[in-house]
Formats: structure tokens, C-alpha cells, sequence
């Protein structure tokens, strides 16, 4: 089976190339379409073998994209950003993926870097080269909807997942957001959609989340609260599934956690609105609403991955209420469901510091150091509980890697935690 690359890019001569490099081995064809740019973008493209072709903005996204889908000669299509790349893992999965028979579209795991808010979501970015394959929707576009249609009327066909990271995606990171003024360009686009559209609980998900983030507060609630009604109220026969050359524990893991006779794509979408619903409230300090939906939230049979923030979030604000035996449970499961969920790890820490765990906090905080060894907060209390249980030698080594640290990027708070162990009579005035 022959695997196209297919991309509409504007003015990513910086991004670009390691796109193109984590997939140059992986897909049999590149083409790159360009709505415009004034940089060397294109050429860029051209050094990495793609075929360039161009098209005028016309700030529909699905245009655009569909536009690109025409030069594309391979079976089965891969969908990338310009700032997005594929983790190199993923390239024996992708190619073992295509050869099976009975998929149209095979949904991929794109990990967030940098995200402080749903490190993990599920996009529907490799599918055959189908003909009435399409994209739709001016912002967020998608091609869910041409699915559903194509599956309403080829009914052997199946749509599965990887259940690995396949994408890391930069573009979320808040000085990426706030650099190309992403915020208002998606809002404007989504509202003509919205308007043309009020009942499509997706876009008020999406649209209600982003005036969320934008301070909006009731607007979003608003919206977000229309979509969970339309949610609730439709109902398809859309089915995702794993993909049957899975090992029998990762098929254990996935089907554990999904029941294959729902539709996930509506629960995909009421986690979402559910979620953005926890921040809404939490940010007009309504926690116990919060809380509700997020518990709604997590208790929703979706993909574990997807559910990490909601996980954190939900355990952030038990902890908050004082139910620290309930965040202790929401950061275990998260930290169960990705092992290498760092500010879980840190947070499960906090809370069985403050429930005189000190065993546990000190296993935790040691956890989060060893996946990321800069970070200054984990040192930092990790000192605090070996003071608590007299080991003083390492309580104070654990206090200079915390200094240290906090010195590159914190200095104020390097400051107030050399006066407080100065004060302890710990350390020495310098």
C-alpha cells in the first residue's frame, strides 16, 4: 500500500523541516500545498522531495485541504501540520496499519507538548484515498462527517485506532497561541460556522472552550452547556474499534476501557464539553460544580489517554475541598493510565505529603525528578518530606538542586528558599 504525506502549509520555513524529516521515511509520497507564503517554505518543501502546489487563501481550512487531496496518488492518506512531526515509534505501526483490509480510517493519538490542559487527544488523520473523502468545517476541520456518510452506505467497512502517541504537536504551546494570534482567527471562523450550524455539538465544544481561554466566561458556558444538550440528544451508529493486530495487552487495556457498542464519537465529544465545562467553573470558583463535570467527564468509556487531564484536574480540585483520599485516587489513575505523566507524579507527591504519607510523597516526588531531572518544585519538597522523616544530609542536597534550578529561571524564589533554611538554621548566611 502506497502512504501519501498530505499538507497545506503557509509560511513554516521553521517547522516544516522537522515535519518532513519524522515522516520522510514513512510515507511513499509528499504533497505540500501552499496557500501563500513569503518565506522560503515552499522550497523547503521541494528539498524533501514533495510535490508543491499552490492555492489562494480563502480562510476556509477545509478548502483548503480538500484542495490538497486532489494531487494525491497513494491508497491511504496521512494528515500532518506543519507543526506537528510523528514519533519514531510509530512508523512500523502506520505501515502495518494500511495493509489491513477492513479500515477506512484509522484515528491517531497526537500528544500536546507544552499543553497544560489535555495532553492527549484523538484525530481522524489517516484514511484511504476514498473519493467521497472530505473535509468539512471551516476551523477544526475534519473529515468524521463524509465518514458517517460513506459508512451508512459501505457497511463492511471499520473504522480502528493506533493506541500509541503517533503525533507530537507544538502548536498549542501558549507562546506559539499567542505569537500567530490563533485565538481570534479561530473564533471568527467558528462563529460562521456556529451560525450557520447551532446545533452541531462539536463546534460548540470547540468555540465554547476557546472563548473559555479567552476569558469569555458565560459565552462559553453558554455554548458549551447548548452543545452537551445536542450531545446528549443524537446519538449515531459510529463505531471506532482497535485494530485487531494489537498485542492481547493492549487489546485488554483498550477494551477494558471502551465498550465497542456505543458510539464513541458522541462520548469523545461529551467528555470534551464536560471538561471545558470543570475549567469554565473552576474559574468562577464554583468547585463543586466543577467537580461534577469532570466526574462526568472521566466516568465516559473514551480512550484512557484522553482522559489524563481530566484526571489531574478533577484530582486538583478534591484536593482543594480537602477530600485528599479522593485526589490521591484521581492522581493514581492518571498516572496508571500514562506512566510517564510527570505532574502526576509531583501532585500525587503533594497530596500524600499533606496526608503524612511521607513514604509515598518521597517515592513520587523521586519519580517526577527521574523523568524530568530539572524540575526545581519536585527537588524543592522533596526536601521538605526527608526533613520531616530527620534525613537532613539529603533533605539539604535535595534543597541545593532546588536552589540551583530555581536560580536559572525563579532567582525570587531561589532567594526565599535560601532565607527559610537560613532561618531553620540549615544553611549559612552567604
Amino acid at each position: 500500500m502506497k502512504l501519501s504525506l498530505c499538507m497545506i502549509v503557509k509560511n513554516e520555513e521553521n517547522n516544516l523541516p522537522k515535519c518532513l524529516q519524522s515522516a520522510k521515511n514513512v510515507a511513499d509520497e509528499i504533497v505540500v500545498l501552499d496557500t501563500g507564503s513569503t518565506d522560503k517554505t515552499p522550497q523547503i518543501a521541494a528539498q524533501f522531495g514533495a510535490k508543491v502546489h499552490y492555492f489562494q487563501w480563502c480562510n476556509d481550512f477545509s478548502a483548503a485541504r480538500n484542495e490538497a487531496l486532489k494531487y494525491v496518488t497513494g491508497d491511504w492518506i496521512l494528515v500532518l501540520d506543519a507543526d506537528e512531526s510523528l514519533t519514531p515509534e510509530i512508523a512500523p505501526y502506520l505501515q502495518e496499519a494500511i495493509n489491513i483490509e477492513d479500515y477506512l480510517l484509522i484515528n491517531l493519538v497526537r500528544q500536546e507538548v507544552g499543553a497544560t490542559q489535555s495532553p492527549y487527544s484523538l484525530v481522524s488523520r489517516l484514511f484511504r484515498n476514498h473519493p467521497d473523502i472530505r473535509f468539512e468545517r471551516p476551523y477544526h476541520a475534519l473529515v468524521d462527517d463524509s465518514i458517517t456518510s460513506i459508512l451508512t452506505k459501505e457497511t463492511y467497512w471499520q473504522i480502528g485506532y493506533l493506541p500509541e502517541v503517533a503525533i507530537l504537536h507544538a502548536g498549542y504551546q501558549k507562546a506559539v497561541i499567542n505569537q500567530q494570534n490563533k485565538y481570534a482567527k479561530a473564533a471568527a471562523a467558528m462563529e460562521d460556522f456556529f451560525a450557520a450550524n447551532p446545533h452541531d455539538a462539536y463546534v460548540c465544544s470547540k468555540l465554547g472552550a476557546l472563548y473559555v481561554e479567552m476569558g469569555k466566561i458565560n459565552e462559553g458556558m453558554e455554548l458549551l452547556n447548548h452543545g452537551l444538550n445536542q450531545a446528549m440528544g443524537k446519538r449515531s451508529s459510529t463505531k471506532k474499534t482497535p485494530l485487531h493486530w494489537l498485542n492481547d495487552s493492549q487489546l485488554k487495556r483498550v477494551e477494558n476501557s471502551i465498550n465497542q457498542n456505543i458510539n464513541e464519537t458522541n462520548y469523545d465529544i461529551l467528555y470534551e464539553l464536560n471538561y471545558h465545562l470543570g475549567i469554565a467553573y473552576t474559574h468562577l470558583k464554583n468547585l463543586p460544580q466543577a467537580i461534577y463535570h469532570y466526574q462526568a467527564a472521566v466516568k465516559l468509556p473514551i480512550y484512557p489517554l484522553l482522559k489524563l487531564g481530566g484526571y489531574n484536574n478533577l484530582g486538583n480540585l478534591l484536593k482543594a475541598t480537602g477530600d485528599l483520599q479522593g485526589a490521591k485516587i484521581a492522581y493514581e489513575t492518571a498516572i496508571k493510565i500514562d506512566s510517564s505523566f510527570i505532574t502526576g507524579y509531583y501532585n500525587l507527591g503533594m497530596v500524600c505529603k499533606a496526608m503524612n504519607l511521607f513514604a509515598e510523597a518521597i517515592d513520587c516526588y523521586d519519580q517526577a525528578i527521574q523523568l524530568n531531572p530539572d524540575y526545581a518544585e519536585a527537588y524543592q519538597n522533596l526536601g521538605v518530606v526527608l526533613l520531616k522523616v530527620g534525613d537532613v544530609e539529603n533533605s539539604l542536597a535535595a534543597f541545593e538542586y532546588a536552589i540551583a534550578l530555581h536560580e536559572q529561571h525563579n532567582p525570587q524564589e531561589a532567594q526565599r528558599l535560601c532565607q527559610g533554611l537560613q532561618q531553620m538554621g540549615l544553611i549559612r548566611n552567604s
